[in-house]
């Protein structure tokens, strides 16, 4: 609804100056005559989007002025000018139907010209609240947006459809209010503090004065403040929540006791865009991300363009759940709190300040709502087309783990990097390399965000100088293969830049309508284009140990490349790892290692923080001296033992936890250890939580949001729908671990403190979780049985996206279920439930693919419930699933390396040999393919066809081997009598012609000791040569230049291998094949 969906009903007429209210004088009715004043007379300026908001700061005026007989030209506003104690005010509303950011632009810059002399600026109306652990706000509060850590209290957004998990884009911040604005906040928060507010008697005076206003304006009762759970959404907009919303969906909240005010005055972040946010997931998740309070539409108009304070009363919650009733209180409330502020400023103190047409004689105007100068913005607003392709290039957004590791500095920890010698060079100088190892606990991925939030500070505004950074993490293997981290560095380099490169959007034409997507060689193509066009390129890793090697070979192999021949600087951090220092030979190295400035930095804040007489300066040097020597190097140490020795409640008590000290990896078992032992001291309901909240996150296959995580401890064994009071505090999930857990501010993903933590529960997995499999199967199965699922499959869109916001962990239940079943000590009955219930197994299997329940038992190679699902002879063994691919169980068993499923169905008479509908693929062919040696030699062994090939393109099982580079099973395969020179049907290619492509220098040794064709040529000409050359496999290219491979070949095109290296910018290989 348009700016709240207000005024679309009868009584939208404006109010004009003739029917404006002339205030009566306190001891007679006769009107006063309305002193005139002129334009240069009035220091402050109101600003109102509505109606509502503008009848409410006319009732607060102490006195009323005459109009403005003469305004600028093109002036549209409607003015009321009047006084509030000594201050003249001009109060100025938006046009009629017109709301959001651009429309408060324009009336500021229109007052600014007709009334020059303003020097302060107020917003005051009403928005959307959003209550949460930390702040209770109600119905009729008022949010004032409070300046904090320089910025001025409120924060533009934007995002596209307002469905629920829609993504969002920051996209600037409010300059600070005036200093007397903000003078005069403090003054009144403390007065307010000391004796209380008077608001809403204030609003009942004017009330009482003015009758005719009550019914609209006058406090609704109490019992119309309702407040829905979080997945609850409006079904109609027809209808109200008293007739329409479920009772049960509202969240109970108990009356505020007689000593709280009430209203509440709320200080904080106000978030501004030029949608209405109507979305209660999308409202929450910025309210654990940046602690908003309040969405409104038009403060952020006034963005770095009109310096003010905005201040609003809450109307509704900011959902799909209107309620109207309280618009015209907040507005009330809302203008006599700005009334009480007015009164807080002296007049001098505003004549002090610069005129805001002063200020802003040098701002252009807004256009549209986005700014003409839009590059001068710290984050860009993308054209549609252009977000569409970076989201097209890969969703995963790093800058999320960059917020939140940078937050967790200790300030001004990391200077001795930045000023070291090396770090200098490699700042300064082209075409440099900077390898940081260190111990486990360094400080190294905190040593990163240092590093990378230097380089944005420095360079974020040149659009010559590029910066893309990585974060690994071990939980995330697969979004972190090579392919999807260069594509990464290419959209961080592409989205600083004005205008899409070409290259990029060639790309998007290419693949984005046939779903494909980029090969390997198109995507380092596209980074060598963007990095040469740059004048210095900057590509930060932190974390390489926790890459997978293979993947970590091959990413390092293009970075390598991409510096040779652009001249990149590469930033790398990693533990102490023999094989990933040899890749770092020759380059500058700084060993990362807390230093004891760092920790006693750090030692220091926190010890700060604890306002106790027990830590004075004698116990203050103990600490310092006895954590400095424990921590050893070991920055992660310290935070640890500092926790715990500001938790005791005694001198004594510290003393004595500073003697146990543990120091080195084993110190941080011993901290773990004592961190499961409190855990096990607690009461039983704590130890159970902490314990469910530790197997969730150590087990999960992949990292938990939040609501998710929620949901999971929430279900109960037997439970038929979700109940949402079952659902766990946030805070709790972090207080109850006993410091083994965090949350990522900015993500909302929670996760342990560090990798460490994770390696200490796998090895002590039998000791704190030996039935973590077990309980997690039961609870995804239990969460996916649940009456609402009964439906089946969604037929629309709309419909599944609904599904995934009311039902948070449905997503990762579906996906994962049988992987923890599989590994499961017990099979339990709701299993084989679950799979014998046709819609139940189809509205999982929409989030996976469709298939019957012997299908999904055989994709995630579940044995037993294969077992018995056959045994029951409702499915056969050869029966196609229900999607398109038509595979069988087999198929499913074979490609995902299930090797005892796959012995069954072979034992139950599977047909070895069925090919999928679609792909024409047999289970060999799908297990050479991915990998799965011992499932390959068992269907060889069973006597499957050796040398199928598939409908399309014509690979052989060992084709597809020799692509993904899965050197053990080429060599089975080749031991079997395989054909070493099959070519596919599609591009004429042998197996030693796609190892090569792909740059898979092992097989490719393999297939030439076995006698593979060096120079056999595909459909367009090219040789193995060309095709490792093609994509810059400098390591192959040597191999079969060794080997003999003929330098001059020459494709169909008359291209040699120097002319397809050089093509594509691989600047290695180019100088390998001039060599």
């Amino acid at each position: 609804m348009p700016k709240r969906e207000l005024e679309i009903e009868d009584d939208q007429e404006r109010v004009s100056s003739s029917e404006k209210r002339r205030k009566k004088d306190d001891c007679s009715n006769v009107r006063t005559p309305l002193r005139k004043l002129k334009p240069d007379d009035y220091t402050v300026g109101w600003i109102c989007a509505i109606k509502v908001e503008y009848v409410a700061a006319q009732e607060f005026l102490d006195e009323e002025h005459e109009g403005p007989d003469y305004v600028s030209p093109h002036d549209n506003n409607n003015y009321t000018l009047g006084s509030v104690g000594k201050h003249n005010v001009v109060i100025a509303t938006l046009p009629l139907g017109e709301y959001g950011i651009a429309s408060a632009a324009t009336v500021a810059r229109d007052m600014m010209h007709s009334f020059p002399n303003v020097r302060i600026g107020l917003m005051v109306g009403i928005g959307g609240g959003v209550p949460s652990e930390n702040h209770d706000i109600r119905l009729g509060d008022i949010v004032v947006s409070a300046p904090k850590d320089g910025s001025g209290g409120l924060l533009q957004y934007d995002f596209g459809k307002n469905i629920q998990d829609q993504i969002f884009l920051t996209t600037g911040v409010l300059n600070q209010p005036p200093v007397t604005l903000r003078t005069a906040l403090a003054g009144l928060q403390a007065q307010y503090e000391r004796k209380g507010h008077q608001i809403d008697e204030a609003v009942n005076s004017v009330l009482e004065k003015n009758k005719r206003l009550r019914r609209q304006y006058k406090r609704p009762a109490q019992s119309s403040d309702r407040l829905y759970q979080t997945g609850v959404v409006h079904p109609s907009a027809k209808e109200s929540c008293v007739t329409a919303c479920d009772p049960s969906g509202l969240i109970s909240r108990s009356e505020r006791d007689e000593d709280e005010e009430s209203p509440a005055i709320h200080y904080g972040l106000i978030a501004s865009a030029n949608q209405l946010m109507k979305n209660a997931l999308l409202r929450d998740k910025l309210a654990v991300e940046k602690d908003v309070l309040c969405f409104e539409m038009e403060a952020a108009g006034l963005m770095n363009h009109f310096p003010c304070l905005v201040i609003r009363g809450i109307c509704d919650y900011a959902d799909s759940h209107k309620n109207k009733e309280w618009q015209g209180y907040a507005a009330m409330v809302a203008a006599a709190y700005a009334k009480d502020l007015l009164y807080q400023i002296a007049p001098n103190s505003v004549t002090t300040e610069k005129r805001i047409s002063d200020i802003l004689s040098d701002v252009k105007e807004v256009v549209n709502g986005v700014e003409k100068d839009v590059h001068k913005l710290v984050n860009k607003q993308y054209s549609h087309e252009h977000k569409a392709v970076l989201d097209w290039l890969t969703p995963i957004d790093y800058a999320l783990q960059q917020n939140d590791f940078i937050s967790r500095r200790q300030e001004g920890t990391g200077r001795w990097f930045l000023k070291s010698v090396e770090f200098q060079v490699w700042l300064k100088t082209n075409r440099q390399t900077l390898f940081c190892p260190g111990i486990p606990g360094a400080g190294k991925t905190i040593i990163t965000a240092i590093v990378i939030d230097h380089l944005l500070a420095n360079f974020r505004d040149d659009p010559k100088i590029g910066i893309a950074y990585i974060y690994c993490n071990f939980r995330q293997q697969d979004e972190q293969t090579a392919e999807k981290l260069l594509t990464n560095l290419l959209k961080q380099l592409v989205q600083t830049q004005s205008s899409l490169p070409k290259d990029v959007k060639d790309l998007y034409d290419k693949h984005e309508k046939s779903r494909t997507r980029p090969s390997h060689s198109e995507i380092t193509t596209a980074l060598h284009s963007i990095v040469t066009a740059n004048s210095k390129t900057f590509i930060v890793i932190d974390a390489l140990d926790e890459c997978q090697d293979l993947s970590r070979l091959r990413f390092l192999d293009e970075i390598f490349s991409l510096q040779v021949g652009t001249g990149a600087n590469i930033f790398a951090t990693s533990r102490i790892n023999d094989s990933i220092r040899r890749r770092f030979d020759g380059c500058a190295t700084v060993e990362i290692s807390a230093t004891d400035r760092d920790v006693l930095a750090y030692l220091d804040g926190k010890m700060s923080l604890r306002r106790s007489a027990i830590i004075n300066g004698d116990i203050q040097d103990r600490i310092r001296t006895g954590v400095l020597k424990a921590a050893g190097g070991m920055f992660l140490l310290a935070t640890f033992h500092i926790d715990t020795i500001m938790s005791q409640p005694s001198r004594g008590e510290i003393k004595e936890v500073l003697q146990k000290l543990g120091s080195g990896v084993e110190g941080l078992h011993e901290i773990y250890t004592q961190a499961m032992e409190r855990i096990e001291s607690h009461t039983p309901a704590i130890r159970y939580l902490a314990r469910r909240i530790l197997t969730w996150i150590t087990h999960a296959k992949r990292p938990l949001s939040i609501i998710e995580i929620q949901h999971a401890l929430a279900v109960r064994e037997h439970m038929t729908a979700f109940d949402p009071d079952y659902l766990s505090d946030a805070k709790d999930l972090k207080s109850v671990c006993a410091g083994l857990v965090t949350i990522d501010g900015e993500s909302g993903i929670i996760r342990l403190v560090h990798y460490t933590t994770q390696e200490f529960f796998q090895q002590t997995q039998e000791r704190w979780f030996p039935e973590a499999e077990s309980y997690i199967t039961r609870v995804c199965i239990t969460y996916l049985s649940f009456d609402t699922f009964e439906s089946g499959f969604c037929h629309t869109n709309e419909e599944y996206e609904e599904r995934l916001q009311s039902n948070s962990l449905y997503h990762y239940a579906a996906h994962n279920w049988g992987h923890h079943a599989r590994d499961a000590s017990t099979i339990y009955q709701e299993v084989i439930d679950f799979l014998e219930s046709e819609e139940k197994v189809k509205a999982s299997g929409q989030a996976l693919m469709e298939m019957t329940g012997l299908h999904l038992a055989a994709y995630f190679g579940i044995e037993k419930v294969v077992a018995y699902l056959l045994q029951k002879g409702d499915d056969h063994p050869d029966s196609t699933d229900d999607n398109e691919s038509g595979r069988t169980p087999l198929s499913w068993a074979a490609a995902g390396g299930h090797t005892a499923t796959v012995q069954l169905l072979l034992d139950k008479g599977a047909n070895s040999e069925t090919k999928d509908n679609k792909s024409g693929r047999t289970p060999l062919s799908w297990a050479a393919g991915e990998g799965h040696i011992a499932t390959v030699r068992l269907l060889l062994d069973k006597g499957a066809d050796l040398e199928p090939k598939d409908n399309e393109s014509g690979r052989t099982p060992l084709s597809w081997a020799a692509w993904k580079g899965y050197t053990a099973t080429v060599q089975l395969l080749l031991d079997k009598s395989a054909d070493l020179e099959p070519k596919d049907s599609k591009s004429g290619r042998t197996p030693l012609s796609w190892a090569a492509w792909k740059g898979h220098t092992t097989t490719v040794q393999l297939l030439l000791d076995k006698g593979a064709d060096l120079e056999s040529k595909d459909e367009f000409g090219q040789t193995p040569l060309l095709n490792a050359a093609e994509n810059g496999h400098s390591d192959t290219l040597q191999l079969l230049l060794d080997k003999g491979a003929d330098l001059e070949s020459k494709d169909e095109f008359g291209r040699t291998s120097l002319s397809w290296a050089a093509k594509y910018g691989h600047t290695a290989t180019v100088q390998l094949l001039l060599d």
